[in-house]
């Protein structure tokens, strides 16, 4: 998921319908991908954090930012760099294990990722896996072998490291 030229923003929005749309379309009308989108609650009530990520040079990144900044519903917007964040996205998967050596194999797996069986049945194992995109895409390779059947991923989520924030003071 996660290349050289995806970039990640974040903007803090307010949280009422349609705010999500408003901005989808504005990315829509100027020929902009977002990769992904997660959106959640802040610690002030009444805003919503968004975090962004898409592909695209600075110059786009730039143009991004400054759209989004024209629409009433948003309140800040900053680009978050690479190196300044602490970034991690959620993914869920459910793969095939039809004996128990496999289901072994495939455990042995999930603890080496640190991640989580959620749920078994006698023929599949569900397992939540968190981390950077590129850790979620190397477990998601070694999955493939088993068979995966299902999958649901978040998309990315960042803050920037240390004392820089995007927070809005009140």
């Amino acid at each position: 998921m996660e290349t050289s030229n995806t970039k990640v923003i974040a903007a803090i929005v307010e949280n009422k319908p349609g705010v999500l749309q408003c901005i989808a379309n504005m990315f829509r009308r100027r020929g902009f991908n977002i990769e992904s989108i997660t959106v959640g609650h802040t610690e002030k009530k009444g805003l919503a954090r968004m975090t962004i990520t898409l592909s695209g040079d600075d110059k786009t990144i730039e143009q991004v930012v400054k759209q989004m900044n024209k629409l009433i519903d948003v309140i800040k917007v900053n680009y978050l760099e690479k190196e300044n964040i602490v970034a991690r996205e959620l993914a869920l998967v459910k793969v095939k294990v039809l004996d128990s050596k496999t289901r072994s194999d495939a455990i042995n797996c999930v603890e080496v990722f640190r991640g989580r069986v959620v749920d078994v049945s006698p023929e599949s194992l569900t397992i939540e896996i968190t981390g950077t995109p590129d850790k979620i895409d190397a477990f998601l390779n070694l999955m493939r072998i088993y068979g995966i059947m299902e999958l649901a991923r978040t998309g990315l989520t960042a803050l920037s490291r240390g004392a820089k924030s995007i927070r809005i003071d009140e």
